[in-house]
């Protein structure tokens, strides 16, 4: 529910597991970095970065699904990182999670290249100058690409990730192609993971790839995962990720 006179609600993911603080209006999360989040094989004492966090949505799911990760999230936008790490405070994560505020093409000197076991994104969906963008600066930020294009979101997540770590991706489903030809620039065996709408094979807006870094292997295309039902409830498998804080295996 919105705080009052902040312009700021305080909203519940994961089944009630984690708080999460965002503007009222604007830019607001969706399920796509829970589902980022639920993709990404880390395993306790492992580091991970979230690359373009947000507000926090997919740090702070890694952070509540596996105990004992460090995830450190880096944004541009210094109101996001506020939100973030009271987000992470009121969940019980701030021993597990720091924010950063940063450029991705101007990184902090504290993030080491190669320093990181895993590297998640969720970069803008619409390329630069296309489609209508949104009068809200930090919704036009989320969605449309700026100073960064996709070719540097996805050079900067393989520069981040140790040999042998893995990077995963949430895109467009129409843009797959450019996320999978990016990643062979240093990365190999792609896993492309289709989320599909209501029926397999259908519609998919969105999709997950990811691959380790320094690695060889061709592209594979999974199933995917069906996110609703007919009546536009989520699916079981759905469900166990978006509320029971389950794993997506891709």
């Amino acid at each position: 529910m919105p705080e009052p006179d902040s312009g700021i609600s305080r909203d519940r993911l994961l089944g009630g597991r984690v708080t999460i603080l965002q503007p009222a209006g604007g830019y607001r999360t969706a399920i796509d970095p829970i589902l980022l989040a639920a993709a990404v094989p880390a395993q306790p004492g492992e580091t991970i970065l979230d690359a373009g966090s947000g507000t926090g949505a997919a740090a702070l799911a890694l952070a509540a699904r596996i105990e004992g990760v460090h995830v450190v999230g880096l944004d541009l936008e210094p109101g996001f990182i506020g939100l973030a790490a009271k987000s992470a405070e009121e969940s019980g994560l701030s021993q597990s999670i720091r924010f950063v505020e940063g450029d991705l093409l101007s990184p902090p000197a504290d993030l080491t290249p190669g320093g990181f076991d895993h590297v998640m994104a969720n970069p803008p969906y619409l390329a630069a100058a296309s489609g209508n963008p949104s009068p809200d600066a930090a919704r036009r930020a989320a969605t449309v690409e700026s100073g960064a294009r996709l070719d540097d979101w996805l050079r900067f997540i393989m520069t981040m990730a140790r040999a042998g770590g893995t990077v995963t991706v949430i895109h467009r489903y129409d843009r797959k192609d450019e996320v999978v030809e990016g990643l062979a620039k240093g990365a190999g065996g792609a896993k492309v993971f289709p989320l599909w709408p209501k029926k397999a094979g259908e519609g998919a807006k969105r999709v997950i790839i990811q691959a380790r870094k320094g690695e060889a292997g061709k592209t594979r295309i999974a199933k995917g995962l069906v996110l609703h039902n007919d009546d536009g409830s989520y699916t079981p498998e759905a469900e166990a990720i978006l509320r029971d804080a389950g794993p997506l295996t891709l």
